[in-house]
């Protein structure tokens, strides 16, 4: 009997253990795999970007090849030495722009460092000099409304005639773009002695005056060189004040005044910062296509040197391959990717070794159809090519060369070096202070950030296409610093 019951109590016994087991297992599991769940989420969040980079990076390592590289360095090295381009006749500068050489004298006032003299002004001008001016109209707007009240407060009242100070920058910062331009000027313009435009980058050099601003945008409308001179009313007036103290014999601000072969001179100079000045003769060149030339006949710096010989010349550089992706990101033109960076890199390196095939290398630097179809602005890096050219009408110790990386890494020692170029005073101790803790100007945006450092197979693409323009750049400025340490 005992036996009986014990057999049927065994099976009810394990039934119930069997159940009370199987929930636990099924807990468990759900357990498990919910923390599954949640370990994998949290990996594809934060291995997304390195994911995403290193797909990116499989999928171009097959097309590394797809171009090539040696081929593309062979045609570079036989055109890196060639002959310098010959720079026209003065007189036939001054007939291409007669209008500028009109407005501009040839000889400036003795008594101020700034390139500045008298205009004689009647009519409208001399009621609301700025309403035909063609940057008012824009963001500069209420710029020009700044300007107004004291327009009248500072013309000179000579023989029944009024005058006005007219002045052309003193030092010109011109390149190159995603450079460090925009720090250096807003650090540079904090020193009393600096006057600047009211509009940081007005671009007239380069495209303005041709009635442009993109080409791809259309003919916008001629901007004359009276209405980028407006640009520079509020420095011309602080001059003109400085000149009244001294004609006066005021002499509290001394710091303004320098000594010049025993005559006391207006220490204060004018910049102006388009970044665009130093490579871009775009525009020119469409305006002039009809002189089919292969390599331009006329650069903005013929212009400029025409009307200033003593101009004064900033250059901030960087190592060209970042300066390329920098770029990039910045404008963020289409579906931004690292990959998408690789693609449209290969594609113009092919476009450029297209080019040399079959023109010189200046011809394609300077080159508007190839510019137009460069998806991202490979030539712009070509450092060496465009500063060959400014030197062959500007002295080399007219020109400052500065590298964006050791700006970075010592500001002081940048800024003193930019200072004893332009014969600036030393900073007061508080001044300087605040020059060295401004915020960084024009830095990169976070969303770029993200995005996180080219593909390598790019990095090295880009570095062996540079590195034979470093290397002359380097030895023209005898500093292997600008070699940007390449392997």
């Amino acid at each position: 009997m005992s036996k009986t019951l014990n057999i049927k109590l065994v099976p009810v016994l394990s039934l119930t253990n069997l159940r009370r087991i199987s929930k636990v297992k099924v807990m468990s599991f759900l357990m498990v795999l919910t923390l599954t769940f949640l370990i994998m989420a949290s990996f594809n969040l934060s291995g997304n970007k390195k994911g995403q980079h290193s797909r990116a990076a499989a999928e171009v390592s097959s097309k590394k090849n797809s171009i090539d590289m040696k081929q593309v360095m062979k045609i570079i090295h036989s055109e890196l030495e060639y002959t310098p381009r010959k720079v026209p006749d003065e007189k036939d500068v001054i007939e291409m722009e007669p209008h500028l050489f009109s407005v501009v004298p040839r000889h400036f006032l003795p008594g101020v460092k700034s390139p500045c003299w008298y205009e004689e002004i009647s009519g409208e001008h001399s009621t609301d000099p700025y309403k035909n001016n063609r940057y008012c109209p824009s963001t500069s707007k209420t710029l020009c409304d700044k300007m107004r009240p004291n327009f009248h407060k500072h013309l000179q009242h000579r023989d029944g005639k009024l005058f006005r100070l007219r002045c052309l920058p003193y030092f010109y910062i011109i390149g190159q773009p995603k450079c460090g331009t925009t720090d250096l000027h807003s650090r540079l313009r904090r020193h009393p002695q600096v006057q600047y435009s009211i509009i940081k980058e007005p671009q007239w050099w380069t495209r303005r005056r041709f009635g442009y601003i993109h080409i791809k945008d259309g003919f916008k409308g001629i901007v004359r060189v009276e209405d980028y001179l407006d640009l520079f009313d509020l420095a011309a007036q602080h001059i003109q004040e400085e000149m009244n103290r001294n004609s006066s014999g005021e002499h509290h601000i001394t710091q303004t005044f320098v000594t010049q072969g025993g005559t006391k001179v207006v220490n204060v100079l004018k910049v102006e910062a388009s970044p665009s000045t130093m490579w871009d003769n775009m525009a020119w060149s469409y305006v002039h296509r009809d002189r089919k030339e292969s390599e331009p006949g006329f650069l903005t710096q013929d212009f400029i040197h025409t009307l200033q010989p003593g101009a004064k010349l900033i250059i901030i550089l960087r190592d060209p391959v970042e300066r390329l992706y920098s770029e990039y990101l910045y404008f963020r033109t289409g579906k931004t990717s690292v990959k998408d960076f690789h693609e449209k890199t290969m594609r113009c390196l092919q476009l450029f070794q297209s080019c040399l095939s079959e023109q010189s290398l200046r011809s394609c630097v300077y080159n508007r159809s190839l510019h137009d179809s460069m998806l991202v602005r490979l030539h712009v890096g070509l450092y060496v090519v465009f500063l060959l050219d400014w030197l062959t009408v500007f002295h080399r110790d007219q020109i400052l060369v500065l590298r964006l990386e050791d700006y970075s890494a010592d500001l002081r020692a940048t800024l003193h070096k930019a200072f004893d170029f332009l014969g600036l005073s030393p900073l007061s101790v508080e001044l300087e202070e605040e020059v060295m803790k401004k915020q960084v100007s024009n830095s990169r945006r976070m969303t770029d950030r993200d995005l996180g450092p080219m593909l390598p197979a790019t990095r090295d693409l880009l570095r062996d296409f540079y590195q034979p323009f470093n290397r002359k750049l380097a030895s023209l400025l005898d500093n292997n610093a600008f070699l940007w340490s390449y392997p």
